[in-house]
């Protein structure tokens, strides 16, 4: 027991003396959905809240310093490009907001050197990334939105766009990448955008693979070994071919991306919470139906996966492309009541590492996984940029 206690403590220890950078927490998007503003009686929210998965507070105990904000556009935002710049430049503002109502927390992420010296100050960054490509509608817009803060791009999300093609989507529009899609990953690369092939389908990473002279991220993906059949999470070949173009692969926290055998079970109760629901007169809105959510989900621990599973996936990548193919992107406040136990907010990374130790991984290897894999294919496209 004693062994186990200090190995957890050197967990901690390396969680708060490496940078912990997340691919992807969905903090903004959650915000918008709670109107939140940049008003005193809102500003707290970011820095302590019992909702979601991320605040300071929790982010500073699990060692978080980097987390990628997620500049989300729903699909449904793709037919009114308008619409959709509008939202995307309302979320970069109110990251701009917060930063600036909290200059002693939080600081802009706009490089690997700017996170690394907030790092010395003991602040947090906060990078962004946009998740859906919809409101870059030409060429220039990438370079307005590198501009605002963005530094990767997820090109499309739960549909078709006029980039590419989505991995949910089965119309398959372009049949990979557009034509303008095409000039869309030439430009990121000429200007120094990172390329995010989550969300994108096989057809289109495959596309990307071929014709980036930059390594890419998939900044909140898993392995479809553990979810067979399902084309949102990355097969062990394309996992194989990211790393050969020096790409790589952050682990998504959420059950579904992790074990196909939970997404079953879950599917397979959700009647039988409805059920409890019903006979009570209760939508799973209500708040008076929490105490009986609750109370189902204790009662039945199987509809989460675990750390160990997470765990499972590095492992995956470890085998097929090597250790500095792999990090991780959480998907914190994106995939809802999915996370797994040992995970369920941004206090809990040591409990990741804990594991990792437990396999035997090495600081090196704990080092590579928490920032430094990340840091080399943003270098590397910064250095690709710089050289044309």
């Amino acid at each position: 027991m004693q062994a186990d206690h200090n190995m957890y403590q050197y967990a901690v220890e390396l969680a708060h003396r490496f940078i912990i950078t997340d691919g992807h927490v969905d903090l903004p998007y959650r915000l918008k959905v709670k109107n939140f503003r940049l008003d005193r009686e809102y500003l707290g929210i970011p820095v302590s809240t019992t909702d979601g998965d991320f605040d300071y507070e929790r982010a500073k105990q699990g060692g978080l310093d980097a987390p990628f904000m997620s500049i989300f556009i729903p699909s449904s935002y793709q037919n009114d490009p308008a619409s959709a710049k509008a939202l995307a430049d309302t979320l970069i503002y109110m990251i701009d907001g917060i930063i600036a109502a909290h200059p002693d927390k939080f600081a802009r992420g706009d490089s690997p050197e700017m996170i690394e010296n907030n790092f010395e100050k003991g602040l947090i960054s906060l990078p962004m990334g946009m998740e859906n490509g919809a409101p870059l509608i030409s060429l220039d817009d990438i370079r307005y939105y590198y501009s605002k803060g963005i530094r990767y791009v997820t090109l499309t999300h739960g549909k078709d766009n006029h980039i590419c093609d989505s991995s949910y989507d089965t119309t398959s529009t372009w049949g990979g990448l557009s034509p303008y899609g095409f000039q869309v990953i030439a430009e990121m690369n000429r200007i120094g955008m990172i390329i995010d092939v989550s969300h994108i389908s096989d057809k289109t990473f495959y596309q990307v693979m071929e014709h980036s002279r930059a390594p890419v991220l998939a900044t909140h993906s898993s392995c479809r070994f553990f979810t067979p059949g399902w084309e949102r999470n990355m097969s062990d070949e394309m996992i194989v071919e990211l790393g050969k173009h020096g790409g790589v692969i952050q682990i998504n926290f959420g059950s579904d991306f992790l074990d196909a055998e939970v997404t079953k079970g879950r599917a397979a109760n959700r009647n039988e919470l409805n059920a409890r629901l019903e006979a009570a007169g209760l939508e799973a809105d209500d708040p008076q139906a929490k105490p009986i959510i609750e109370d189902f989900k204790k009662e039945h621990p199987e509809l989460y996966a675990d750390v160990k599973r997470v765990a499972d996936h590095i492992d995956h990548v470890k085998a097929l492309a090597g250790i500095d193919h792999v990090g991780i992107g959480s998907d914190f406040d994106g995939v809802g009541d999915s996370l797994p136990t040992g995970l369920k907010d941004v206090s809990m990374y040591p409990n990741l590492i804990y594991e990792l130790l437990k396999r035997d991984y090495s600081e090196e290897d704990i080092e590579k996984i928490c920032f430094k894999n990340v840091w080399r294919v943003w270098n590397q496209v910064n250095e690709i940029a710089a050289a044309q």
